[in-house]
């Protein structure tokens, strides 16, 4: 019998029942099988789960592991999008936006930004007007308006960029990908829906010409197993490919990396986001706020390193944007020493024109459906529901019964106040619940008080590690200072001065003894060194 949905906590003891049943002698068939634990593996797994479907995620790392942990944490229509033409793309972006930002406050913010202008060149303010007017107008909203240079040096102290005549500022928003991500999955759960990370799909079963199932290996056991279903969805962004061509060569992901940098806030203080044309190819670059650091991104580049491991950023990529940040702000320049970490991500695009530059590529999604199996590619972190929805309609599967969910809501409704749940800070008290929702409550009145308070300037807290621990399958330590929280890139040296804090919590939570996290500890000083640091020797090997 699958384990009682009585919360949506994937504790350790919610793992081992659910796998108990999977090696049962009369093993249920599942309505659906998601094959991937990003966004869009997650908005399936809601959706099918809303609809009163059997279903289960399989992911083959940690929930998030791949591109929904690396984006760059934007919420947004996409500009560029609708100044190319693609205006359906750009205003189901808006939509999708606005609803998220009703849903879900606290996860999703809405947030200022600012496109700098300058004296001759593209685009002309008249015309970024008509293209702002448009813009809000598919959101629904009306929220822009130019500022001249004097006053953009007040929001960014220190922009100098030649010939700079102003900025028009506009709306969109910004996340914390990997908390959306994991609350959309419990989101799923909630409703009935199941989880696995770190269960890696090795094959997918075929009879008689027909996708009935996988054979999953378990990487904590390495125990192998034989899950059956109606229908398996693909949903496993840049590796959807690897699952695909098993039964038919359909269609080739174009792997493209966006990388980022993190530097401390004190070094650039601001609190709306900046963007701007790259000086030597006229990217579009943005620098931006995000849980108490400043962030610089991105780059958009073929990715050819082996999709097994962790994308890095390289040294043309960590040059082109200091290049980036430098052009507009010349008298504070940055140094490869002032970087507190890095990130880089691969975007799952497909692949339609091998001569078109990474940043031509469309950022549609794209679906393929073969009997018992659908794949589904490409999308924006942005539009993961209707995306969602779309693909569950294509899977057509036929159930008992549908629940009935008029609202189509994402997010089940908050029931708490900031106000009430926390006092002593409403700003963390809003955070906390839109990272967990109504669990908010829970965490709060369950762990230690005095582990309530702010770590450093971020707006997480160490009751948060010890909730995370217990009740969100964290299997390595990574898996709570990248995933769960990004307290591994906003911290100084990885987040060292946390460490004996988090080692008690560990030990107290999980019963790991000195040397448990001593290997762990090891382990996650390695994949910091190599994939989210500076480039260097460490770094040779992996971009």
């Amino acid at each position: 019998m699958l384990p009682k949905q009585k919360s949506h906590r994937l504790s350790k003891n919610y793992r081992e029942s659910l796998l108990q049943n999977l090696d049962g002698n009369n093993p249920q068939e599942w309505d659906v099988i998601v094959i991937g634990g990003g966004i869009t593996g997650a908005g399936i797994l809601r959706e099918a789960a809303r609809r009163g479907c059997r279903t289960l995620l399989v992911e083959q790392k940690d929930f998030a592991w791949g591109s929904s942990s690396r984006s760059s944490k934007m919420i947004h229509g996409g500009l560029r999008y609708l100044a190319s033409g693609n205006w359906k793309l750009t205003r189901e972006s808006l939509i999708e936006r606005e609803r998220l930002l009703t849903e879900a406050p606290g996860l999703i913010e809405r947030i200022d930004y600012y496109f700098s202008l300058t004296r001759g060149k593209f685009p002309g303010r008249w015309s970024f007007y008509l293209l702002l007017t448009l813009y809000d107008l598919f959101a629904g909203i009306k929220n822009h308006g130019f500022i001249n240079a004097a006053f953009l040096e007040k929001l960014f102290p220190g922009i100098a960029a030649p010939k700079l005549t102003g900025a028009y500022r506009f709306s969109d928003a910004i996340t914390n990908d990997a908390r959306l991500v994991m609350r959309v999955i419990q989101e799923g759960m909630a409703d009935g829906g199941h989880a696995l990370n770190y269960a890696h799909v090795e094959k997918l079963v075929y009879e008689q010409g027909k996708v009935c199932g996988v054979q999953v290996k378990d990487a904590i056991e390495s125990d192998i197993r034989v899950i059956r279903c109606k229908v398996v969805i693909n949903a496993t962004g840049a590796w959807a490919d690897k699952i695909q061509n098993q039964i038919k060569s359909s269609f080739q992901v174009r792997p493209l990396r966006g990388s980022h940098l993190v530097i401390p806030f004190e070094l650039m203080p601001i609190k709306n986001v900046l963007t701007f044309f790259h000086p030597s190819d006229k990217r579009g670059v943005f620098v931006y706020p995000w849980e108490g650091v400043t962030v610089i991104g991105t780059t958009d580049l073929d990715h050819s390193p082996d999709l097994t491991r962790e994308a890095s950023i390289d040294s043309e990529e960590l040059d082109y944007l200091l290049t980036a940040f430098n052009s507009q702000f010349p008298n504070n320049s940055l140094r490869k020493r002032d970087i507190l970490s890095t990130w880089s991500g691969v975007r799952p695009v497909i692949n339609k024109n091998k001569a078109s530059s990474p940043s031509n590529e469309s950022r549609d999604h794209a679906i393929w459906s073969s009997p018992g199996l659908i794949t589904v590619c490409g999308g924006k972190l942005t539009t993961f529901r209707a995306l969602s929805q779309e693909v569950v309609d294509t899977a057509n599967i036929p159930i008992p019964k549908t629940k009935k969910d008029h609202q189509n809501l994402v997010f089940s409704q908050v029931v708490i106040e900031p106000e009430k749940l926390f006092p002593q800070d409403l700003d963390l008290a809003k955070k906390l619940i839109g990272r967990y929702g109504n669990s908010a409550v829970a965490l709060v009145k369950q762990m230690p008080k005095d582990e309530l308070m702010r770590i450093s300037n971020t707006s997480f807290c160490m009751a948060e590690c010890r909730w995370i621990v217990r009740n969100e399958f964290m299997l390595h330590l990574d898996d709570l200072l990248l995933r769960r929280t990004p307290l591994g890139l906003v911290l100084a040296a990885h987040g060292l001065k946390i460490w004996p804090k988090l080692q008690s919590i560990c030990n107290e939570e999980l019963g790991w003894d000195e040397d448990k996290w001593q290997t762990e500890l090891l382990r996650y000083q390695d994949i910091c060194n190599r994939h989210y640091s500076v480039p260097g020797n460490l770094h040779a090997d992996a971009a």
